[in-house]
């Protein structure tokens, strides 16, 4: 099972074995090695593996098909990694004496966004799942 989790990962981000051997460290033969179930990981190896494609350890080996530990806070996950992409917080995102200088328009504009985000998000899940 860890051998098709990893291959399907893999070609899901669009890397070859050569790529991700690069990117983890490793050599092209020990990635193939793993796809077929030539090898099993050790412990450090897997660990690895999973935080690269951001994944559970119990997901790669077979022992469960949800990939994160909270799948339904993958969005705020998303959200959070932006917000340090992105450096918010270190520009006072966070910073609650300057939110409470926002006017109540400022605040109206900010919900007006968040909920077309929301709207968008919910239209583009309503057509996949009439797909």
């Amino acid at each position: 099972m860890f051998g098709k989790r990893l291959s399907a990962l893999r070609k899901q981000k669009g890397l070859s074995q050569y790529e991700l051997a690069d990117r983890l460290g490793y050599s092209r033969g020990q990635i193939a090695n793993y796809e077929q179930g030539k090898r099993e990981p050790d412990y450090e190896t897997l660990r690895k593996i999973a935080d690269f494609f951001d994944v559970t350890t119990d997901y790669l080996l077979g022992r469960t098909d949800i990939r994160t530990l909270n799948e339904e806070d993958d969005s705020l996950a998303e959200i959070n990694k932006l917000i340090k992409e992105y450096g918010i917080e270190k520009i006072g995102f966070f910073d609650i004496d300057k939110w409470k200088n926002l006017s109540k328009d400022d605040i109206d504009e900010i919900r007006r966004h968040f909920e077309w985000v929301a709207q968008k998000a919910k239209e583009r899940n309503d057509e996949n799942s009439s797909d």
